[in-house]
């Protein structure tokens, strides 16, 4: 079997495949990996499928293959396979997870040397080891099929188990042994179980003292950048601030074409500004917006949070949104000390 990039041939302008390699046989695992122009135009990064049956060989050639950046870092990995060799599963997530790659389901797409691929793809037993890998997961769509199953046996279940706790998977989403049935999971229940986190990891919150107040950062690693937000609560108000890493070129193109910014609690606008305090800072795109006071009450019980910027078109927003369930205590206890010096501050005056 010829691997992805084994024979390297430019795309062509109709934005074929440069390492494209035939069908999987012989219970080998085949590679595809899409650089074209037209792929990175659209996807800014290489799509690799993985397809077939995953070898105890498969993690070896792939690493050869990043490891001459035929799949660089960052890559999109699609996945499509019955399982295979567990061990080789979890070298090749252990792989996806080093190179900060993603994963989704998916089937490459036809070339002149390859048949009409299934538009159905699945992601079973070894393969789903791989998938819990990348760094951002996708859910499966429309009719792919993703199945988690236990490892029954040592030292395999507990490798297997060892394997997901370093990806920050619970093992449990993958069923208990003895049980060996597969356990078909949907895009909803994925999410929930934290098993895909569809280019969004789990927020993180640091709450202190800072500058005569107090400040509440939430920080969340997404697929496109760092997203940033910073509660600042003093004497004299409270103000939020936006930072949205994402590039210095389109964090100046997102600042040329933006009207106005504004932030929502609960998809709910609580401020709103015009381009004046929209600025590009280094890798990113700033705006600070002052909030009333009496926003505060929200701020315990809400469950989302989210920063935008309106585009000149009128049809089109940039930003970003947080779920508040990870960072709860967090922003309870800046909501209680804000609150508590609004009124040694209103205490004051009187």
């Amino acid at each position: 079997m010829l691997l992805g990039g084994a024979a390297s041939t430019q795309a062509d302008a109709q934005g074929s495949p440069r390492n494209a390699a035939p069908a999987a046989n012989g219970g080998q695992l085949a590679v595809q990996v899409n650089d074209d122009r037209i792929t990175l135009s659209v996807a800014k990064v290489p799509q690799v499928y993985l397809y077939g049956t995953i070898d105890a060989d498969a993690a070896q050639r792939v690493g050869a293959m990043i490891q001459s950046r035929k799949i660089p870092p960052n890559s999109d990995i699609y996945l499509n396979s019955p399982g295979g060799d567990l061990a080789a599963g979890m070298a090749l997530g252990r792989l996806f997870r080093a190179g900060n790659m993603t994963t989704h389901l998916g089937s490459p797409r036809r070339t002149a040397t390859q048949p009409i691929f299934p538009k159905a793809s699945q992601c079973v037993d070894a393969c789903a080891y791989a998938y819990a890998g990348g760094l951002f997961r996708w859910a499966p769509t429309g009719s792919d099929r993703f199945g988690a199953q236990p490892v029954s046996g040592n030292p395999s279940a507990s490798a297997a188990s060892a394997y997901l706790k370093d990806m920050g998977v619970n093992p449990q989403v993958f069923g208990s042994a003895p049980s060996s049935e597969v356990t078909w999971l949907d895009a909803e229940q994925m999410r929930k179980d934290g098993l895909a986190n569809n280019g969004r990891l789990t927020p993180t919150a640091v709450y202190g003292p800072a500058n005569g107040g107090t400040s509440l950062t939430l920080t969340q690693q997404a697929r496109d950048g760092e997203h940033r937000l910073i509660l600042q609560c003093r004497p004299d108000g409270l103000s939020i601030t936006a930072n949205y890493a994402i590039g210095a070129d389109r964090a100046r193109q997102m600042v040329a074409r933006a009207t106005h910014s504004y932030f929502e609690v609960n998809d709910k606008p609580v401020a709103e500004d015009n381009h004046a305090n929209i600025a590009t800072v280094g890798q990113s795109v700033v705006f600070t917006q002052s909030i009333p006071l009496a926003q505060l009450s929200q701020l315990p019980s809400a469950y989302l949070m989210a920063a935008w910027l309106a585009d000149r078109g009128g049809n089109v927003r940039y930003g970003f949104w947080m779920e508040m369930e990870p960072v709860r205590n967090e922003l309870r206890s800046f909501s209680n000390g804000c609150q508590q010096m609004a009124k040694q501050t209103a205490a004051a005056r009187s």
